[in-house]
């Protein structure tokens, strides 16, 4: 549980995050997203560090494909900027493209939330248990809220606006999910609901973790806001 994190290791916490991202075989392939449908898991997921970086398979991926593509990585040095994409990244995609064409790419900062975070003072988020409060506003929410709990949400005029919730649960972490309608960004509802969101995922015993992509400077900008930890990025090929 979350007092066995290292909070400054940082490979251990990216091998975590994977636990808590994808479904993995015995041998610690992927077999899928660790959602309630289960999507497809990325081809190849990395998880990169300064100090390092962890790669995962899916568990489809023949031998004769994974075993160049291992070599490439495990010779990769740390980077000097997380935004920079690896030197052997081109190389990767072609071994991978042998296998089958790229339909998908993701690049993108993960963080994880620290113990104390502010709270803001004229915004409050609660608890939503109730799927029939998400029903006008997060519809494709709803059925599934059980499964994404904890789920923290700011109303406006009794209408849930602003959700946050669980959109990975894993044992030792969850990832945060984010949504807001359109006509109440920019007020702070994000912040609150995600620095509500994490304490709610602490009291539980895990570690909170967040993370967007690289293009969603309006998601960066929540966790600038709320302080929290940069440790990795993630880049992701299906």
């Amino acid at each position: 549980m979350l007092a066995n994190f290292d909070l400054h290791d940082h490979l251990a916490l990216m091998e975590r995050r994977v636990q808590t991202l994808y479904r993995l075989d015995a041998a610690g392939r992927l077999i899928a997203v660790n959602e309630l449908d289960g999507p497809t898991a990325p081809r190849l997921a990395i998880g990169r560090t300064l100090v390092g970086m962890i790669w995962r398979f899916r568990h489809d991926i023949p031998t004769a494909v994974a075993r160049p593509i291992d070599e490439l990585l495990a010779s990769e040095p740390p980077p000097r900027d997380l935004r920079e994409p690896p030197q052997t990244l081109a190389r990767v995609r072609a071994i991978l493209a042998t296998h089958a064409p790229l339909t998908h790419e993701y690049f993108g900062p993960a963080w994880y939330c620290p113990a104390q975070l502010p709270q803001p003072k004229t915004v409050t988020a609660r608890l939503i248990t109730a799927s029939a409060d998400l029903l006008d506003t997060f519809p494709e929410l709803a059925p599934e809220l059980d499964e994404r709990q904890p789920c923290l949400a700011v109303r406006e005029d009794g209408a849930v606006v602003t959700v946050c919730f669980s959109s990975r649960n894993g044992v030792d972490a969850a990832e945060a999910g984010l949504e807001t309608l359109a006509a109440f960004r920019g007020r702070g509802y994000a912040v609150a609901a995600v620095a509500a969101w994490a304490s709610a995922v602490r009291q539980g015993g895990r570690l909170p973790l967040y993370s967007t992509s690289w293009d969603n400077l309006a998601s960066q900008g929540v966790a600038r806001s709320l302080g929290l930890v940069l440790y990795g990025a993630d880049i992701s090929l299906l």
